[in-house]
């Protein structure tokens, strides 16, 4: 299929290398042009801007996978709107407020067009294992005309599925990255506890390869805890600053709106956030080297 990929960041350039790589006709669109150039290696097309992009498509439809931040994807939409043909598709990649998709999937309609979120998880191991891609659109055949294009991007251990109305991609992501919240504090507490409770010895590096060997625990998020514990055992030279990406916060904003208890990732979420105000121990330096190992995000702030 022919498709345009704009944002070209750690995901997105991913997903970008691995469509050219399974024969997809990829023009790429960035705000900085080494990203393009990098992109142009692997035998994607680059375009000068928005306009030269649509261009390459001549009569068919313009299908647009836009990799953003959330922020900026509503002026990015505009922009788009102002010059794309009627009947064209816009896919929104990234993680974004599903209440937010709602609208926006409703204001392309309006202006002709239409719109699938896939909330995309992989992080940086994407391109190596392939996607978890959740999707969502008011209109199937959405989804169906896409299929060639989720199908390579899942190669050779990802998966992918449709889950509903526009929105519903981004929410299943976002839950998603809440209980991804919650694991992650869970192990981090735990081996927290394993280096400061009453047995000061406890290599921690032994104590994850152990569980990861079948045990109930066994996951990929230990698995980066047993390489970064081996390591760097001390997690020296991480500050123990956690971001919080949003996704937890608009997870707990829909579960208060719907009366929905969820105190484990609460909890989790809280611990980010007094990180941030400088209440760190070994647990949030580790919760950092997690997200580092996983997402490619800094270490410190």
């Amino acid at each position: 299929m022919k498709i345009i990929v704009q944002g070209l960041g750690k995901m997105g350039s991913q997903i970008a290398h691995k469509l050219t790589e399974d024969q997809h006709q990829v023009i790429v669109v960035n705000r900085s042009p080494e990203p393009v150039e990098k992109a142009k290696q692997f035998g994607a097309i680059p375009a000068t801007n928005k306009q030269n992009a649509i261009s390459y498509f001549n009569s068919e439809q313009v299908i647009i996978w836009l990799m953003l931040p959330a922020d900026i994807i509503k002026s990015q939409v505009d922009e788009w709107l102002k010059i794309l043909p009627k009947n064209s598709l816009i896919i929104d990649g990234g993680n974004s407020d599903f209440r937010n998709t709602q609208k926006l999937a409703t204001y392309i309609e309006n202006n002709n067009n239409t719109m699938i979120d896939i909330g995309t998880s992989g992080g940086i191991y994407g391109y190596k294992n392939g996607f978890s891609m959740m999707v969502g659109s008011n209109n199937f055949n959405n989804f169906k005309l896409i299929k060639p294009i989720l199908i390579s991007l899942t190669k050779p251990a990802g998966a992918y599925n449709y889950f509903g109305k526009a929105g519903s991609g981004h929410f299943v992501k976002m839950t998603h990255n809440a209980i991804e919240y919650g694991m992650m504090e869970s192990l981090a507490e735990g081996y927290n506890f394993l280096k400061n409770g009453p047995y000061q010895e406890i290599d921690l590096a032994k104590v994850a390869d152990v569980w990861q060997h079948h045990s109930v625990i066994t996951s990929w998020l230990n698995e980066l805890c047993y390489d970064i514990l081996k390591t760097n055992p001390e997690l020296n030279n991480i500050e123990g600053y956690v971001s919080e990406s949003g996704e937890a916060r608009w997870t707990l904003e829909a579960a208060k709106d719907t009366n929905i208890s969820m105190p484990a990732i609460s909890a989790a979420f809280n611990v980010r956030l007094n990180s941030q105000k400088g209440q760190i121990n070994f647990a949030t330096k580790l919760l950092a080297a997690m997200r580092n190992s996983f997402g490619g995000h800094k270490l410190n702030k």
